[in-house]
């Protein structure tokens, strides 16, 4: 999959679906920022927790829309095993737009492209594999999330 570190440039309240928030999130795209929705509602009390945050997408997931609104990847977050608390990850100082994860020593492979993502279920046979640490760094196969400037974990 293909993770990139984006900048939300704006987000605000889905107005018909009280769990979701509608976010653009600038990944150093030519074509500018993505709309994205996310479940983040019940975690971040307002939008303005979120506006202006460095966060991590799935960059190469199939268009899909949520309750009206079209959502051009997903938000990466770390969550409790029952889903009670849910943070972005936190990116490290000096990442820049579009930089891609990589993942430990884990060969860095051309992306999918999103309809084979969603033909062959990539996203679902990843997803049990992305996991954090006993001190909190975003873990693939217990490899490290990594950027050029350093190491991906959830807020201590």
């Amino acid at each position: 999959l293909d993770v990139r570190v984006g900048t939300v440039v704006k987000c605000w309240p889905h107005p018909d679906a009280e769990k979701l928030y509608c976010e653009e999130i600038d990944i150093g795209e030519e074509s500018g920022p993505r709309t994205i929705a996310s479940g983040l509602r019940p975690f971040y009390a307002t939008a303005d927790l979120i506006q202006g945050r460095q966060v991590l997408i799935f960059a190469n997931l199939k268009a899909r829309t949520m309750q009206g609104f079209k959502s051009n990847g997903m938000v990466l977050c770390a969550a409790t095993a029952d889903h009670s608390k849910v943070q972005l990850l936190e990116v490290p100082k000096g990442a820049k737009n579009g930089d891609r994860v990589v993942f430990g020593d884990l060969p860095n492979v051309e992306a999918a492209k999103p309809a084979s993502v969603q033909k062959k279920k990539l996203l679902e046979k990843v997803i049990g594999f992305l996991k954090t640490d006993g001190k909190g760094v975003a873990t693939m196969l217990g490899k490290p999330f990594t950027v050029d400037a350093g190491v991906i974990a959830a807020p201590a």
